[in-house]
């Protein structure tokens, strides 16, 4: 241990000592304290007595140890008590104490014996670095009264770090055109020890193209070298794997090492090469584009931009508008971009060349033959000309339509093509001469049931697999007038109520005509003809376009019942057909007629009758019959009688049949009868509204003695003209039923005709009609009954609706009542 026995001294006063501030000064040879306070004899006493204490610690220094880095815990440093002076007994009580600003925790003071030791582990390159000088700087300090002493224990430095290098491995590039004595410097080591520690000496492992050489800089610090001794062939040695070693100068030696990685640097010096002198490539010609044709494969010794390879096509012969072929210049694939044509070339030879990216480039040189195989790529084309449209449908067979022809570019069986005709038409074709066809008609036409044709006309050729095309071929068939307009049954029948007004529209025919345009535009016309002593056209019209049949008169039920007559349909074509339909037009009856009183032979008709009528008659003798008429037909023509009271709450003894007309006695006369009764019947009919007339009976009651005479005298004017009345009556019954009998065979002789028509015709007959006749009324009434089965294409026919037959047609206009109605009113004309 080094000791130097050089100690300094501060006396600090206490705080007891009226001191204001306190400036510590210290002198290369002592150290002085500046006391500033108040003046005063006790000032200047103290003032004194400092300065002499001062002045006798200026010949003493600091204490100085030494000790080595890395020394245990407790290494022994120094006597720091013995040394500085001070007694062990006084170390406790005058607090003494080691401090340090940085490093307090390293060295450690022993209160017992005063012995200064090493209290945690010391790293000098951790305190000083490479710094040649360290030391820990100290500061003792006791109080009563206070000292401060300063220390220092320098650090010594042991060989405790191995030389290391910034990098495990050092890359050193070298071209390989170096010549010989070429200096490459590497970068040395370094060592975190001081002095002969970290002295180095470097060693390299054996090689035979690099020795070591030590090159010493300006600061005496050494610097390692490659020296270059035998020429490089990148190709053969490209790369290089060193160790340099190095040892440094302590006991015991520490070593370290570094691997040098020798990077051959290329120079271009070799030339690119294919693989092959020459390529071959067969191709079909339909092979698709952008197809990958060969790979090429050129390869360069050389590295970096001297081995990257850039291939390029040179010429390709022949030169081809359709199709170009290119190559990757990184990859040396060659692909094909546009199409491959046998028939225009057979074969291609392109020159292709692989150049690298050194400075002065290189090239190589090679060449792709490229044989082109034929296939069948070429479709049949089919061209139609010469179009006779559109065709007559009364057209002759073989008629030619349209002539095809077709082509092939291949050649051979490929080139060889057959047509053929879909779908199954009325047309052929036939072939003329090679490749040419003719499109004719195989078979009548019927515009009405094919208007026009889609053909598809095949073209195949004879390669394998075939190809084919297809050409479409419209053909429209042109109308001619083969077909009259048609109507939707062959009769109508129509009901029309009398009295319409004229020009009443009551019915419209329609035809329908399966021709087309002019062929198809049909108009109407009335089949004239006379009915009595006048033309059908006074009483009926026909719109020639619209075909509505208009009354152009109003029709009389009572003079003409039934109205029948046929319409023409005629087209416009050339020459123009036709055909008729039936129109039966029945005129229904209203009540337009008012009942009318027949005449009697008491007096005329509509005048008063008088009766004589004994008071001994009995109840239900028969006074009078009151007899009428009516024009009308049915329910109009069914009348009834009422018997008017002559006064309000007038007791009359006698009453009317309600359908007879007969008056008769309800009770026995006896005397309180009135000897005179005037009787007003009212006849009305069933129409709606109901029309009426009235008849006057005068009734006078005769005693039992003059009634023979006044019986008698009325049987002689009265026994003819009932006999008379009783007759017509009979008479006008005959005449009714013969007349309804003649209409009835009329309806079931149309019935049977219109039932023995095919059963593919969805027709109904109607049912039997009933003719209702009664003379017991004093009227007659018709009614017309009619059942219609209802057909279905899947149910059986029904029978229990009451409908008019199929051909029953009502007008449209108001002067026509709905069917239903005048069924209804049919049906309930007979009385119960």
């Amino acid at each position: 241990m080094y000791l130097q026995k050089r100690v300094t001294t501060h006396k600090i006063p206490q705080a007891s000592d009226p001191l204001k501030l306190i400036v510590p000064t210290q002198r290369p040879s002592f150290s002085a304290m500046v006391i500033i306070g108040p003046r005063g004899p006790g000032s200047q006493r103290l003032l004194l007595s400092l300065l002499l204490l001062a002045a006798w610690e200026v010949g003493s220094g600091q204490l100085h140890y030494s000790v080595y880095e890395e020394a245990k815990h407790g290494t022994f440093v120094g006597r720091i008590a013995q040394d500085l002076g001070l007694e062990l007994a006084e170390l406790v009580p005058r607090l003494f104490r080691v401090a340090s600003k940085r490093h307090g925790d390293l060295l450690e003071v022993n209160l017992q014996n005063g012995i200064l030791f090493v209290n945690s582990r010391i790293d000098r390159e951790k305190l000083c670095g490479r710094s040649a000088e360290c030391s820990i700087h100290l500061e003792v300090i006791v109080d009563r009264p206070l000292q401060v002493f300063h220390v220092d224990v320098e650090v010594k430095d042991i060989n405790d770090n191995p030389p290391v290098f910034r990098e495990r491995e050092q890359k050193v590039p070298v071209s390989e055109s170096a010549p010989l004595d070429s200096h490459f410097p590497l970068e040395g080591a370094s060592d975190a020890d001081i002095g002969v520690n970290s002295l180095l000496t470097y060693a390299l492992s054996l090689n035979e193209h690099f020795e070591l050489k030590i090159k010493t800089k300006k600061d005496k610090s050494i610097l390692p070298e490659l020296v270059l001794r035998k020429l490089l062939d990148r190709e053969q040695t490209p790369k290089l794997n060193l160790l340099l070693m190095v040892i440094d100068g302590g006991k015991p030696e520490l070593t370290g090492s570094v691997q040098i990685q020798i990077t051959v640097l290329d120079v271009n010096d070799n030339g690119p090469a294919f693989d092959r002198p020459s390529y071959k490539v067969v191709l079909s010609e339909n092979v698709q584009n952008d197809t990958r044709m060969i790979q090429l494969n050129a390869s360069d010794p050389d590295e970096g931009l001297n081995g990257e390879i850039s291939y390029g096509i040179k010429m390709i012969l022949p030169v081809s508008e359709k199709c170009m072929f290119s190559i990757n210049p990184d990859t040396g694939e060659i692909r094909i971009y546009g199409e491959l044509d046998f028939e225009e070339n057979n074969a291609y030879e392109i020159q292709v060349n692989a150049i690298d990216r050194g400075i002065p480039s290189m090239a190589g040189h090679s060449m792709v033959l490229v044989e082109v195989l034929d296939v069948n790529d070429n479709v049949p084309e089919v061209m139609v000309t010469s179009l006779s449209l559109p065709v007559q449908e009364d057209a002759q067979v073989g008629t030619v339509i349209a002539l095809i022809s077709v082509s092939d570019r291949d050649s051979g069986a490929n080139g060889q093509v057959i047509c053929s005709l879909t779908p199954h038409v009325p047309f052929k074709l036939v072939s003329t001469y090679k490749n040419y066809y003719s499109l004719v008609l195989d078979s009548a036409l019927d515009r009405e049931s094919v208007s026009a044709y889609e053909l598809v006309v095949t073209a195949r050729d004879g390669g394998s697999p075939s190809l084919w095309a297809t050409a479409r071929v419209s053909v429209e068939v042109a109308d001619v007038n083969d077909n009259a307009p048609a109507f939707a049954q062959p009769e109508y029948t129509v009901f029309v109520k009398e009295n319409n007004p004229p020009g009443c529209h009551i019915f419209t025919v329609s035809a329908w005509d399966a021709d087309a345009q002019k062929n198809a535009l049909v108009s109407y016309s009335l089949v004239e003809r006379r009915l009595g002593e006048r033309s059908l056209s006074s009483y009926v019209s026909v719109h020639a376009e619209s075909g509505k049949v208009y009354a152009l008169q109003p029709l009389d039920h009572e003079e003409l019942e039934l109205l029948q007559f046929q319409v023409s349909a005629r087209d416009a074509g050339v020459p123009p057909l036709g055909s008729n339909v039936t129109l039966q037009v029945f005129v229904l009856d209203e009540n337009d007629n008012a009942p009318a009183l027949l005449a009697t032979p008491a007096g005329s008709a509509g005048g008063a009758v008088s009766e004589l009528v004994p008071r001994s008659v009995g109840a239900g003798h028969v006074v009078a019959k009151v007899r009428a008429v009516d024009a009308d037909s049915g329910y109009n023509a069914w009348l009834s009688y009422e018997l008017q009271p002559a006064a309000v709450g007038a007791h009359i003894p006698f009453h009317v049949g309600l359908y007879t007309g007969e008056i008769s006695t309800t009770r026995i006369l006896d005397e309180a009868d009135a000897p005179r009764h005037r009787l007003l019947v009212l006849v009305k009919d069933h129409g709606e509204p109901a029309l009426t007339s009235t008849a006057t009976v005068l009734v006078s009651l005769v005693e039992n003695g003059q009634a023979p005479k006044t019986s008698s005298r009325a049987s002689v004017g009265a026994v003819d003209p009932e006999a008379a009345m009783v007759d017509i009556n009979v008479y006008l019954i005959i005449a009714i039923c013969a007349v309804s009998s003649l209409l009835v065979l009329t309806l079931l002789l149309y019935t049977a005709l219109r039932c023995s028509a095919p059963p593919t015709v969805s027709r109904c007959a109607p049912g039997k009609p009933t003719l209702v006749c009664s003379s017991a009324v004093g009227s007659w009434s018709y009614s017309q009954q009619r059942r219609q089965r209802v057909c279905s294409g899947e149910s059986p026919p029904k029978t229990d609706l009451m409908a008019f037959s199929p051909s029953l047609q009502l007008s449209r206009e108001d002067c026509l009542n709905p069917p239903s109605e005048i069924v209804k009113g049919r049906l309930q004309s007979t009385p119960k």
